[in-house]
């Protein structure tokens, strides 16, 4: 056997250990989660990249329905990532059809177990009292030029930004408790989300983990096979990234 095959023998196991090391961590430690709608707007842009935090909720162990124990409880107001099923005819809670594949979200985390959550004329009402919301002035224009109202909500210890479309009304709920083990989540970007007032509440265990750290945002939606290209590279690092956005954790105001 040469020198050289040697070394590259010995170089395998370091390899794999590499790799094991990296799905351990995706697995159970954080995860890299792409925002790919205007749901969360303007809290997170489309293209934004966030890590999430698995340990604070508990990582469930891949292929079962065991779930190791977290270090705290899910907290109102804060940005969640949680998986729901997709089939061809709508988005459902995971447990309630096991049989479709899932796909994740991200919304913010509005009613705990055992909240009576309520939407009325857009607005939010938790246990029999409205949310404080306060105006801001401001406006937002997405990338469709359609142009928001921001507001300031305050939920619970939270304040954080939401969008009102003067175009539509909001989307209403009827009061509905939140049964024990689940969570019901909206976007910020109220009128224009689907979320918990459509699909339902989400249990613990499709709970992925709290979204926090923003480590890259881009204004790309070319196809992957553009960016083989070296000179969309520079286009995308000189006019495409939002690098003002990186380096952020996202917390309530």
């Amino acid at each position: 056997m040469s020198q050289e095959t040697k070394q590259k023998s010995s170089e395998i196991p370091g390899l794999i250990l590499a790799v094991g090391i990296a799905l351990l961590i995706r697995t159970f430690i954080f995860q890299s989660f792409y925002v790919p709608s205007d749901s969360m707007l303007p809290t997170l842009l489309v293209g934004d990249h966030v890590f999430v935090n698995k340990l604070a909720y508990g990582p469930r162990i891949p292929f079962t329905e065991i779930q190791i124990p977290g270090y705290r409880e899910p907290e109102r107001g804060e940005i969640v990532v949680f998986n729901l099923g997709r089939g061809p005819r709508g988005i459902y809670p995971a447990d309630q059809r096991p049989e479709l594949s899932t796909e994740a979200f991200v919304k913010r985390l509005v009613g705990l177990p055992g909240d009576r959550v309520e939407v009325r004329d857009g607005r939010v009402h938790l246990n029999g009292k409205a949310l404080r919301t306060e105006q801001t002035g401001e406006t937002l224009t997405d990338s469709a030029g359609r142009s928001f109202r921001v507001y300031v909500e305050t939920l619970g210890d939270c304040r954080h930004r939401v969008l009102d479309d003067p175009r539509q009304a909001g989307i209403d709920m009827e009061p509905r408790t939140v049964p024990p083990g689940r969570y019901l989540f909206m976007g910020d970007n109220r009128d224009n989300s689907y979320d918990g007032r459509k699909f339902g509440t989400v249990r613990l265990q499709e709970l992925v983990g709290p979204a926090g750290f923003l480590y890259w945002s881009w204004d790309w939606n070319g196809s992957w096979l553009s960016l083989l290209n070296p000179l969309t590279w520079w286009e995308n690092l000189t006019g495409k990234t939002r690098w003002e956005r990186m380096g952020r954790f996202h917390e309530c105001l």
